[in-house]
């Protein structure tokens, strides 16, 4: 990547942030939150599900509305959106505002990631390609992993309500950088990244201008999405779909399990969960490398193999009861999750150049969608067998998806 390129994915890289980091940093304020409007903890929690659920379907929706319209106008458009719906949150009187604030906030931040990765894909050139949607997702997942440390620290230094403003101030710089690469989608649609030896255009699919874009209509989006779903690349939407429900999933438990079977603090708990974003940017970062030397295939088994042995040392957790072997477990899934997500994207990418923002957002789609199925399954396995159950599961399921991705995924 040339700098002025890799300018470009770091900026569009802290817009990620910004929206993991708006919706993960909410679960440790849950009990603060609670208090304030007088409701029970376990009625709060339809405030994370009110900002996901948009978040996950959606996806697909703003990438084809970014393939139509251009990207980044599209960009600056929802990360504004989540910088005042984020400020309005913090404003709410009561649960049943919260919660309509949180399904807006959902609605603006669901394109971000589907239309920052579509953008770089036509950003950098097909060889760069893994690695520089690898660092978008390595910062983007950063905000996940820090957000949950630091939002308990944050509620109990100044309360949610302010964290919800500083949040909002976060998107408000994340867009003061959209707003900078606003000239790489002027000219009628076109642009291209003014550096010397890039010569890259940026804007949308296919660097169509604005006369040839194809409008955004339902029922194409919906032919378009069937067609791409079920098509030659369903390979790659099935293990996007794994991929939620096994590592989103296993992420999603390992909160409670800290608390619950190694005694650690919510406090505690965050602050060991951020070795999972630490280990994303770390990963993002090195995917590239690891593609030029064993393939994209190569790269997600690299992933998997990280789950794995995620798993295995929760597994140990479990049965020694210390969390020590969950603080690697953390960074090795992160590790894990970020090798094997940015990679389908780019093999998505090639589906359907022309659609690469519908594309890309039916990987987040899938991804999401499996978490919350990983979720609703997670409990039961933890329901009918213990945490032990749950990781060994998690476990096979990962050799599993190993073995399919090596049969079923493209050769690159």
């Amino acid at each position: 990547m040339t700098p002025t390129q890799k300018k470009i994915v770091v900026t569009l890289g802290f817009c990620g942030l910004v929206s993991a980091a708006d919706n993960w940093f909410v679960s440790p304020a849950l009990p603060a939150i609670a208090q304030t409007l007088a409701i029970a903890p376990a009625a709060a929690t339809i405030i994370l599900t009110a900002y996901l659920t948009p978040y996950g379907l959606l996806q697909p929706v703003c990438g084809a509305i970014g393939d139509a319209v251009g990207r980044v106008r599209l960009l600056c458009i929802i990360v504004a959106g989540l910088a005042v719906s984020t400020v309005l949150c913090a404003a709410a009187p009561t649960l049943e505002a919260l919660v309509v604030a949180r399904i807006v906030t959902g609605c603006f931040a669901a394109g971000i990631i589907s239309v920052n990765q579509s953008l770089v894909g036509s950003v950098v050139s097909e060889e760069d390609r893994q690695g520089a949607v690898g660092l978008l997702m390595g910062i983007t997942f950063t905000g996940q992993g820090l957000s949950a440390g630091l939002g308990g620290l944050i509620c109990d230094l100044v309360g949610w309500r302010v964290a919800f403003i500083c949040f909002g101030a976060l998107g408000a710089a994340a867009w003061l950088g959209v707003r900078r690469l606003r000239y790489l989608d002027e000219m009628n649609g076109v642009g291209t990244v003014d550096a010397p030896g890039a010569g890259v255009n940026v804007a949308g699919a296919g660097a169509v201008d604005s006369a040839e874009r194809e409008p955004f209509r339902p029922a194409a989006f919906l032919r378009h999405a069937a067609r791409i779903l079920f098509g030659p690349g369903r390979a790659i939407y099935f293990v996007a779909f794994t991929t939620g429900i096994i590592f989103l999933g296993v992420y999603g438990f390992m909160g409670t399990f800290l608390a619950e079977r190694c005694g650690l603090s919510s406090t505690q708990a965050g602050l060991l969960m951020m070795f999972y974003g630490l280990a994303c940017l770390a990963g993002g970062s090195i995917s590239g490398r690891i593609g030029e030397a064993r393939g994209q295939r190569g790269v997600i088994a690299v992933g998997e193999t990280s789950g794995v042995i995620a798993t295995a040392l929760l597994a140990t957790s479990t049965i020694t009861g210390s969390w020590m072997p969950a603080l690697p477990a953390a960074a090795c899934l992160g590790l894990g999750y970020i090798l094997v997500q940015p990679t389908l994207v780019s093999f998505s990418m090639d589906i359907d150049p022309s659609h690469t923002g519908l594309c890309t957002g039916l990987i987040g789609l899938g991804v999401f969608a499996g978490g919350g199925i990983g979720s609703s399954l997670g409990g039961l396995a933890i329901a009918g067998g213990g945490y032990l159950a749950l990781w060994t599961i998690a476990g096979v399921a990962l050799v599993a998806q190993a073995i399919a991705g090596a049969r079923f995924l493209p050769r690159k």
